[in-house]
């Protein structure tokens, strides 16, 4: 074969390559309506991938037409469906970012505190962890945190109600953390960091069922630390607080 020859065969083929390829794109010539339709139908079956691909392709395609910002906020939501977590955070973040006065904010908020809720599902494997306190509860206290921007400044939201019930549930597994690695420092004899993990439960975890026991860590703590002035006042906070608990726990920790 000649080199005339080869060079055309060679040409031709990747003409056909590229031919192909463009072919290969159903989307090519659907317009900003049609996309956006696809990705919705996709997204209401359940073909979660799907939807997300149409949704990038709209807003690439068509970043100011009428369809985008609808596409955004609903992308983020197919992320956030399809397991993306950390993609259906950012897609959230953006849509805020761009539309902080928009409708559909609270949800936004929302959102992104399901995404970083979700991401505490297998947390608690540290209960199984030599050394609880090396262990980031960073995701906890970020879904903790927005949903209560979410309740904070958006009160009349439809997401408040189970907003409000993660909160609680955040807020005891938070105070739990606290106690399992203040536990550690007990039985390592690192009293202050002791004291000072039940401490934070006491201040910022109120209402937390692991109240009385943070307190009785204090007592124990302060004890040890010789701070017999602040044990009494632990003890006091108590007794008055949880009498219920209070005998049970003082004849733990003497």
């Amino acid at each position: 074969m000649n080199t005339f020859k080869l060079l055309t065969i060679t040409c031709a083929m990747a003409l056909l390559g590229a031919c192909a390829t463009v072919d290969d794109d159903p989307t090519q010539d659907w317009s900003g309506a049609k996309l956006y339709e696809e990705a919705k139908a996709a997204l209401d079956r359940g073909y979660y991938q799907t939807a997300i691909e149409y949704y990038e392709t709209l807003e690439a395609r068509y970043p100011f037409g009428r369809y985008a910002q609808q596409a955004q906020i609903e992308g983020a939501y197919a992320y956030y469906k399809f397991n993306e977590l950390d993609s259906a955070i950012a897609a959230a973040d953006r849509f805020i970012k761009l539309h902080p006065l928009d409708e559909h904010a609270d949800y936004a908020w929302y959102l992104k505190g399901l995404a970083n809720f979700d991401r505490t599902r297998d947390y608690f494997d540290f209960l199984m962890d030599s050394n609880p306190s090396e262990n980031d509860p960073t995701p906890m206290i970020r879904a903790f945190d927005d949903f209560a921007y979410l309740i904070r400044n958006y009160p009349d939201s439809r997401y408040v109600a189970d907003a409000r019930q993660r909160m609680v549930y955040l807020r005891n597994e938070l105070a739990e953390y606290e106690l399992h690695v203040a536990d550690y420092y007990m039985r390592r004899g690192a009293w202050v960091a002791a004291a000072n993990r039940g401490k934070y439960v006491v201040e910022h975890y109120e209402g937390a069922e692991s109240m009385p026991a943070a307190l009785g860590v204090m007592i124990t703590a302060y004890r040890r630390l010789g701070l017999n002035d602040l044990a009494v006042d632990a003890t006091r906070v108590l007794r008055l607080n949880f009498p219920e608990r209070a005998s049970e726990l003082l004849a733990a920790r003497d």
